[in-house]
């Protein structure tokens, strides 16, 4: 990766010879790409590589400054401007099939996430968590204080859905979440199911209530279930189309 940004890599068989379907994935604000080993080892398991990355600021590239949730804002425009230079390297591996590519993350790496797929891409397919596509709705959080509307809304995936290739998708959430409320992410999920020619690939997850911290982190008791859900959308959905236009 150039030795600029940390990844976690993780293959099915590095031995196989052939390429596997690949997912990238982003974890969320003051945590590490370490954090969820379940989760790789279930798509490893399903014949999944993983490219698993450090947020600006976050595990092997720790910044205190950037775990403040002030400076949120800023981590989330740092890793949307790295997505592609990643997603190139990884074509450059035999072991990754550049033609089978998902993206995802959870909160912060979501909201990256998000935003990247209303411009041209080559991703095949995307699962976020506990994340939100309508800026508007966070706007009273630390993140977007001081920031003018015009930078905001630059990158504001609700106000750039015309930029949106439909592609499988699929949002987990609970209801309660106290730090990216579920109203927002809501709001985008209609919003794209709105605009697609079939909006059954859209999958939204919803839970009640999880346990969880702040109900945001992890889904607590409903942890294995989304982890379980998650692996078998990327088995359905992470190869079963052929990009159409390019990064």
């Amino acid at each position: 990766m150039g030795g600029t940004v940390p990844v976690l890599m993780v293959h099915p068989d590095w031995d196989a010879g052939t390429p596997a379907p690949t997912m990238i994935w982003m974890h969320g604000r003051t945590v590490q790409k370490e954090i969820d080993p379940g989760r790789y080892l279930r798509w490893m398991r399903a014949g999944v590589a993983v490219c698993a990355i450090d947020l600006p600021g976050h595990g092997e590239r720790f910044d205190a400054d950037l775990q403040d949730p002030d400076r949120t804002f800023d981590v989330v425009l740092g890793m949307i401007n790295e997505i592609d230079a990643i997603a190139d390297d990884l074509r450059h591996w035999s072991e990754f099939d550049a033609d089978c590519m998902g993206i995802g993350g959870m909160s912060a790496g979501g909201m990256a996430t998000l935003s990247r797929l209303c411009s041209p891409h080559t991703f095949t397919c995307t699962s976020v968590e506990a994340t939100t596509g309508s800026w508007d709705h966070q706007r009273r959080r630390r993140m977007f204080r001081d920031r003018h509307d015009t930078e905001i809304e630059t990158h504001n995936p609700l106000t750039r859905l015309d930029g949106w290739r439909e592609i499988p998708m699929q949002a987990f959430h609970s209801r309660l979440d106290e730090w990216v409320g579920f109203d927002g992410q809501e709001v985008f999920i209609n919003a794209l199911r709105a605009q697609y020619d079939d909006p059954n690939q859209i999958e939204l997850v919803v839970y009640d209530e999880t346990g969880a911290p702040y109900e945001h982190a992890g889904f607590g008791r409903m942890a294995a279930d989304a982890k379980d859900r998650q692996r078998d959308f990327l088995v359905r959905t992470l190869c079963r189309e052929t990009p159409s236009t390019t990064a």
